[in-house]
């Protein structure tokens, strides 16, 4: 019952400064599109919404299948936020609960911090 790792390419770690304090190379900029570009679907960004709002701070899939598409396209976004580094997982028993990766959310928001 361990949690499922991203890809060792796919880790979220703070990758990048602000967009308005220096120029990101070309490295930055691609680690930087992978998590936005997970996010740019809007499934996905309703599925990331709801894992990130859940109580205890993760989700079974059971309580994400109402997004508007089938299971398996549910399961199909849920990976592809996995991939991305943005989400982990655990099964138990015949479920998966899902939380947001640690420190996702917070090295999104410091690539776009424009206070500094």
């Amino acid at each position: 019952m361990g949690v499922t790792s991203p890809t060792a390419e796919s880790l979220v770690v703070p990758c990048c400064p602000p967009i308005t304090t220096s120029e990101l190379s070309a490295e930055q900029a691609e680690s930087a599109a992978v998590m936005f570009k997970a996010l740019a679907d809007p499934v996905r960004l309703r599925l990331m919404s709801k894992v990130a709002a859940a109580e205890g701070g993760e989700a079974c899939v059971c309580d994400l299948l109402d997004v508007g598409v089938a299971q398996p396209t549910v399961s199909h976004h849920l990976k592809k936020l996995r991939e991305a580094g943005l989400l982990t997982s655990r099964k138990q028993g015949t479920w998966v609960y899902y939380a947001v990766a640690p420190g996702a959310l917070t090295s999104m928001a410091a690539i776009l911090d424009a206070s500094r």
